[in-house]
């Protein structure tokens, strides 16, 4: 017998329309909820999206800020990047943060996943608080061009709220990360 958690949507076709290195997009033939036909586009990322909140002793945190293709407008963000496949989100974490911003973080705590978009995709995104900070260089890929602000964690929170920052991981990075400095000494 169905319960409300199975899945009432049946897969007739999927056919992939698109694909690049860091993505593919398929079109699929279905049948929706309601038993009618109807289409389905759904974009596949190759890689895992990865967000870092780095706090220091003082507890500001690092935001990176780069001009955004897609959106075609300016953003401020927690350091992030994609995770390859084959390499553990912390693994990750700890590159991306390095790469981005030259922070070396000694103590890391898991933030939790999510997902970025699922209505159109089946991207994944996990996220982590970093401490105890080391700065050395920075090593940005060649499609950044970056500058880093150091904020306190409370402003940080005030351009989400503000709506200064609209990245997802961004958003749910310093949310959580703010939640559990507030309720814990991380």
């Amino acid at each position: 017998m169905p319960t409300e958690f199975d899945n009432p949507w049946k897969t007739i076709r999927s056919k992939e329309i698109y694909e690049n290195p860091w993505i593919s997009v398929r079109e699929e033939d279905v049948l929706k909820p309601n038993g009618e036909p109807g289409i389905y586009g759904v974009v596949s990322f190759k890689n895992k999206a990865i967000g870092i909140v780095p706090i220091d002793s003082e507890g500001y945190t690092y935001l990176v800020g780069q001009f955004r293709y897609t959106l075609n407008a300016y953003s401020w963000e927690i350091p992030e990047g994609g995770g390859p496949m084959n390499e553990t989100p912390l693994e990750a974490a700890k590159r991306e943060l390095q790469e981005e911003t030259g922070l070396i973080a000694s103590t890391w705590k898991d933030l939790g996943r999510i997902h970025t978009s699922n209505s159109v995709t089946d991207e994944e995104g996990f996220l982590f608080l970093a401490t105890d900070l080391t700065p050395g260089p920075s090593n940005p890929e060649d499609t950044e061009q970056l500058i880093i602000k150091r904020v306190s964690l409370k402003d940080a929170v005030a351009m989400v709220m503000n709506g200064e920052i609209t990245d997802s991981l961004t958003i749910a990075g310093l949310l959580k990360a703010s939640l559990l400095v507030q309720s814990t000494e991380y």
